[in-house]
Order: C-alpha cells, then sequence, then structure tokens
C-alpha cells in the first residue's frame, strides 16, 4: 500500500519493523514486511494485510510507531512532549505564552505560541530558541516586536 509519512525523513519510516494502528482505543500491532521510499510516499507492506480490501481498511488511518523505535538525536525533542510547555524570555523570565503546535514550513520548524493577545509565529531556530527544558518550558530570545511589550 502507499502511505504518506510525518517522520522527519523517510529513512525513519523504512527503518520501522513494525506500526499500529488504532481503532476504539486500542493499538494492534502489524509487522512490517517490506518498505520502500517511492517519490512522496512509502510503499510499505504489512504482515496480514495481503490484499487489497484489507489494505482499504486502513485507507485515511494514521499508523502509529513506539517512541524506542524512532531515532532521536540528542537536544531533540518528540513535537508532542513540546505542545503545550510554557514560552519565557531566556534573560528576563518573561512568560510570553504557551506552546500550541510545530509546523514545518520548509527551511526550520515555526512555534505557534499562544499569547495573551493572540498567536505569534516563531521559527524555531538557534538564534531564537536558547533553551528547551522539559520539565521548565521554552526559554527565548525574540527579536524586538516579536511580542507585544503589553504584560
Amino acid at each position: 500500500m502507499r502511505v504518506g509519512h510525518l517522520c522527519d525523513s523517510s529513512e525513519v519510516f523504512c527503518s520501522l519493523a513494525s506500526v499500529y494502528t488504532e481503532k476504539n482505543g486500542e493499538y494492534v500491532e502489524h509487522r512490517v514486511l517490506s518498505a520502500h521510499e517511492h517519490g512522496t510516499v512509502i510503499l510499505l507492506a504489512l504482515e496480514g494485510i495481503d490484499s487489497i480490501e484489507a489494505a482499504q481498511t486502513l485507507k485515511g488511518r494514521s499508523l502509529y510507531a513506539k517512541r524506542e523505535q524512532l531515532p532521536l538525536d540528542e537536544g531533540s525533542h518528540f513535537i508532542a512532549d513540546l505542545i503545550g510547555l510554557k514560552v519565557y524570555d531566556a534573560e528576563s523570565g518573561r512568560l510570553y505564552g504557551t506552546l500550541t503546535d510545530v509546523m514545518n514550513r520548509g527551511a526550520s520548524d515555526v512555534y505557534e505560541i499562544k499569547t495573551q493577545n493572540g498567536e505569534v509565529l516563531m521559527p524555531a531556530v538557534d538564534e531564537f530558541v536558547r533553551e528547551i527544558d522539559l520539565e521548565k518550558g521554552i526559554f527565548i530570545t525574540p527579536i524586538e516586536g516579536m511580542f507585544s511589550d503589553e504584560v
């Protein structure tokens, strides 16, 4: 079957030994028989999915992997772990808001930060992001005017 992926690279997806589907809160494991990049999609063969009809039952559904199956470079984080973190000024400690989304816009990820005055989009690059602490929050050094001066 042909599947899209949200992994950092197709190689990550193709390296998975198994994937999971969810139905009614239950996760079912499917062993990966083969996975190959084909343009922007992955050609995927799963154990037990051996007909067009069986593949159709998965159409439009998400495939999941266990965290321990996914490589994570040092200093990198899963997006799910970042969503909901408070965003602070790295120098003053001022609370800007809460990270509500991480979008990929090509060159870099973009953080969506909900403030008391609305949403602010900020490139998630080293120039702005000083530290990410999953317990304490995200500490940034924004450019002047990125956030309203109102507190």
